[in-house]
Parts: structure tokens; sequence; C-alpha cells
């Protein structure tokens, strides 16, 4: 697998330019785990974090289940990878978590959310509401908020790949 990132135009309207941000760092996510094992990808690198490039991967499915589904169309979907009894179970990890059983939840999550993005106008307000303030949020928010969440953990991602195997870059 390869994959292929494109920036997005310098000069779109907001709308795209939120899409092609979102996807872009969706596809460097991907792109950081290009060419490794799944034990590479398993290796919690950064000891004591348990954080790995496939921890971050399952928690980035849940987040796009979050916000895409839960929040947005409050579609009533319940978590992937954790329970109540272990709340960061997506990065817990055993032999038996698989790249490619990551992968296609995760690219499933992105294609649901999508989805449910397609209709809506960047002001149209979410059915779920904030756990804090018991506001909706606007899809404008949410495009934002997942711009921020995947950047920051693509520079997770830059620190985890660099010590498995020494592969630095964009």
């Amino acid at each position: 697998m390869t994959t292929q990132r494109t920036e997005p135009a310098q000069n779109a309207d907001e709308r795209t330019m939120l899409e092609g941000w979102l996807d872009y760092h969706r596809q460097t996510l991907a792109h950081k785990c290009e060419g490794l094992t799944d034990a590479q990808l398993r290796t919690a690198s950064v000891p004591p974090s348990e954080l790995s490039l496939l921890g971050l991967v399952r928690h980035m499915a849940e987040v796009e289940r979050h916000w895409f589904r839960r929040v947005l169309v409050d579609d009533g979907a319940g978590p992937i990878h954790y329970d109540d009894e272990d709340p960061d179970g997506d990065f817990h990890l055993t032999e038996k978590d698989t790249w490619q059983e990551a992968y296609a939840t995760w690219q499933a999550e992105i294609g649901i959310a999508r989805r449910n993005a397609a209709e809506l106008r960047l002001d149209e307000l979410s059915r779920g509401r904030s756990a804090s303030t018991g506001e909706p949020f606007n899809l404008r928010w949410i495009y934002t908020h997942m711009i921020e969440e995947y950047a920051r953990h693509n520079g997770h991602a830059d620190l985890l790949r660099e010590c498995v195997d020494g592969v630095t870059g964009d």
C-alpha cells in the first residue's frame, strides 16, 4: 500500500479546504504506518507510554465514530475497542490485533463520517450535544476539531515511527 497525500488547494472554498485538510491528515497517519509489520505497529516505543501506531489508528477510528456518528447524527453507535472496564482499550493491544482489521475499521468509520457530513451545511448543528455544556456543535467546529485531533496524533506518529525503524519526515 502506498498512501497518496494531497494538500488542499490554496484557494479552495471553506468546506473544500476543511475536508481537504482532514483528508490530508487522515492520509498522513496511514502514511506513517506504511511498510511496518503488525509487531512493529503494536510497538509502544516511547516507554512508559503504551502509545503505538496501531493504537493511534484504533483510537482515530473511535474518534471518527464519536464525532461523526454519536455527536453529529446521534446514531447510538457504541464503542469499537473500549468499554467501561477498559476506557483506553483502543490503546491496549494484543497479538490478535492486526493492521488489516484496524485499517479496515478505521476506513469504514471514515466512509460513514463522509456520508453523514455530506448533506449538511457547515453551520448545521449536531443532533448530539456536548457533555459539558449541553449545546450542539456545528459541522465546522467538528471538522476543525478533527483536523486538530489528527494533527496532534500525527506528531505522536512521527516520533513513534522514528523509534520503530528510524524513518523520519512528512
